[in-house]
């Protein structure tokens, strides 16, 4: 019996597991849930979940993967006694994670899309319907034409299905061949793009109001809604609960250290948010969209 392939490098091990956790929960969801949930209060909450919760969490599920060796179902069944019933906790993790994975295919063909239409400068292309001279006339202009590609019949499904075909060629390639050295290449590109779009977005007018909302707290926003809204997004900007991170423990190295793990991965998750609200909110304050719902967009 062949010995289980893991991580072949501790860089590429963390590469890999924040690229299974930064991802629409910080870059999409994070901006719009901290604008519907009074800004920087809902960033403090937040922070306070991913550090009193999501790094014990993590630090357990990471436990639970390299204990059991094996996917979310397996790990369950061999670090129970008698081999029953808890597999189907770890089921349950699979079942979600597998229905959230049907709407992140469908949102990243529409990246896809938005990526094409932009590139070939056709997402702001004026029309007789709207002008280009407003921001409200490039929200119209954005709004049309994406709700008639996503109102499509074809283009979305093949959107989708190229989205699919791209995560199953680096899926097949294996731990190292494939996750881990496409994460070595996309995580560090990531954060390239997110420090240039930071800087580029502080240099706005009104990037101090942008900056004051996000970072500036108001208590008396604060809800019990608001800290309920805060652990679901630290649960899921970890992708903890889901049966990812026990899957990916399971190819650690032996020697791996689960809690420094654990804290990096955190840290670094906690930094794409971070930098995401240093970008967003500037320019929403810039651009005068102060008053539209992102959390409507999420």
């Amino acid at each position: 019996m062949s010995q289980k392939v893991k991580f072949g490098s501790k860089i590429g091990l963390i590469a890999a597991t924040v690229g299974s956790a930064v991802g629409l929960g910080n870059i999409w969801r994070f901006p719009a849930e901290t604008q519907a949930n009074g800004g920087a209060v809902f960033l403090l909450l937040y922070i306070a979940c991913v550090f009193i919760l999501g790094i014990p969490v993590m630090t357990a599920e990471f436990s639970l993967g390299r204990g059991g060796n094996s996917d979310a179902t397996g790990a369950f069944r061999n670090v129970t006694p008698d081999k029953k019933g808890w597999w189907l906790v770890g089921a349950l993790a699979i079942l979600a994670s597998y229905l959230i994975l049907s709407f992140y295919m469908v949102v990243s063909g529409w990246t896809l899309e938005y990526m094409i239409q932009s590139l070939t400068g056709n997402l702001y292309a004026p029309t007789p319907e709207a002008s280009i001279a407003t921001v409200a006339g490039e929200e119209a202009l954005f709004s049309q034409k994406m709700a008639s590609y996503v109102t499509g019949t074809y283009r979305p499904l093949v959107m989708t299905f190229i989205m699919i075909a791209a995560n199953l060629v680096v899926l097949l390639k294996g731990v190292q061949k494939g996750i881990e050295k496409m994460s070595n290449i996309m995580m560090p590109l990531l954060f390239v793009l997110l420090l240039v779009f930071c800087i580029v977005s502080l240099t706005l007018p009104k990037a101090a109001d942008g900056i004051a909302f996000f970072l500036k707290p108001d208590f008396s926003a604060m809800t019990p809604k608001t800290v309920v809204n805060a652990l679901g997004q630290a649960f899921f900007s970890l992708s903890l609960a889901m049966g990812i991170l026990v899957t990916y423990s399971s190819y650690y190295p032996a020697d791996t250290k689960l809690t420094r793990t654990a804290v990096t991965v955190s840290l670094l998750d906690l930094g794409t948010a971070i930098l995401m609200g240093l970008i967003i909110f500037p320019a929403v304050m810039t651009f005068g969209l102060a008053d539209h719902n992102l959390a409507g967009s999420a």
